[in-house]
């Protein structure tokens, strides 16, 4: 396997590893993966080599995109005061006691 190929295996790898994470990998999102996986199939038979590192160097970008835009996301989320956290406080508690083996008690609601 040459290099090139090499590192277009790997771009791809890390472009569906980006969609499944932030796009989801529901039914009805399914098309992104498809459509990705169809691109990749459709440059196989591409024989310029300048054409070829385009179009990696276009996954590789929106592979970048994709991880920036969920990284920004959450960043705007935990700065943003006005918005109610307190289910997110819940998760992130729960997921640290049972990281030790313990459990959140349900708190009572008349």
């Amino acid at each position: 396997m040459s290099s090139e190929a090499l590192r277009a295996a790997m771009v791809y790898r890390f472009l569906l590893k980006a969609v499944k994470k932030h796009i989801g990998k529901d039914e009805a999102k399914k098309h992104f993966k498809d459509y990705v996986a169809q691109e990749f199939q459709k440059s196989c038979s591409i024989s310029d080599p300048t054409s070829v590192q385009e179009k990696i160097k276009l996954a590789r970008d929106y592979t970048f995109l994709l991880n920036s835009v969920h990284h920004h996301k959450d960043l705007l989320f935990s700065y943003n005061i006005a918005v109610d956290r307190s289910d997110e406080v819940k998760r992130i508690l729960g997921k640290s006691a049972a990281s030790v083996g313990l459990q959140l008690p349900e708190v009572y609601q008349p």
